[in-house]
């Protein structure tokens, strides 16, 4: 947010106060996601107003096929790496599977969990199905960022990854839910592959600032994974990701010239390289020759 203040300590941090007057302004609102200190610092000093510590971290992370097997373990270590790195940008991070779908005592322990670590507040996956558990949450004074349309943890389980609000029906129901998530106290809520039409209509219909990923540009804000912006995996191209880099080119690209730099003896050079004090190294050398004449004795 341009307008923020600057304490003796830096940049103000974003607060949730902070997020819902941009949507009030019309200001956009920015987010990417991170998983770790170096790539949060990155997006915290350039200005990014949330860092998403999204489940997402076991697939661009740790392999996985998709984002059901991430478990509180790992998101606590993804979460805390992340807060480390941010100064000025407000972290949300994801509820893995099974973190919150029980009941709703677990939910908040686990959210409280999470919030241990230093982000901010928490994402929750769903509608009106987890509406409960999400009033339950923020009655704990703990944020909630709602998450509907295609939902990574569950959608595969019914219809795979398609887009949402295709259909009257289906864009009534996502209406329906937003509305939900607003009632029950979501300070923001994620709108994934979301028709542009009903993306919009949501975002009018709702208070709340509404984040769009593949959900059109009349979302309030837009939340991209950074490893799909930055062109990290060639094989990782959703069709509504705009690559600002393509790193799965240049990074073997620089791995490829270290490479040739030690196998010919160009690196390192003299810049890269430390040398003893002269008089020191003098003496090691008299040292060593006395100790090589004694033995040859």
């Amino acid at each position: 947010m341009g307008d923020q203040q600057k304490n003796s300590n830096g940049p103000r941090k974003v607060t949730v106060n902070d997020i819902i007057l941009m949507k009030e302004k019309g200001e956009k609102i920015t987010a990417l996601t991170s998983y770790d200190l170096s790539t949060a610092t990155f997006c915290d000093k350039s200005g990014v107003d949330i860092v998403l510590v999204g489940d997402s971290a076991g697939m661009v992370m740790l392999g996985y096929k998709n984002t059901v097997p991430v478990n509180m373990e790992e998101m606590l270590l993804f979460t805390k790496a992340v807060c480390h790195g941010t100064k000025r940008a407000f972290v949300t991070a994801d509820m893995p599977f099974g973190s919150y779908q029980i009941n709703n005592n677990l939910a908040v322990e686990n959210a409280i969990r999470l919030i241990k670590t230093g982000c901010d507040s928490v994402k929750l996956e769903g509608g009106k199905e987890v509406a409960d558990t999400v009033s339950a949450i923020v009655k704990k004074g703990i944020p909630v960022m709602g998450h509907i349309g295609l939902k990574p943890q569950t959608s595969a389980l019914w219809e795979g990854y398609k887009v949402q609000g295709k259909t009257k029906d289906s864009a009534l129901k996502l209406i329906s839910d937003a509305r939900a998530l607003e009632d029950a106290g979501a300070f923001s809520i994620v709108l994934e592959m979301v028709t542009s039409e009903v993306a919009k209509i949501i975002t009018e219909d709702v208070s709340v600032p509404t984040i769009g990923i593949g959900s059109g540009f009349a979302c309030d804000g837009q939340v991209l994974v950074i490893h799909d912006m930055l062109g990290i995996y060639e094989n990782m191209k959703p069709r509504f990701v705009k690559r600002y880099l393509e790193l799965s080119t240049l990074i073997p690209d620089a791995i490829t010239r270290y490479i040739a730099d030690v196998k010919s003896s160009k690196f390192p050079e003299e810049q890269n390289i430390f040398h003893m004090v002269p008089d020191e190294y003098l003496l090691l050398q008299q040292t060593l020759k006395e100790t090589d004449n004694e033995k040859q004795k």
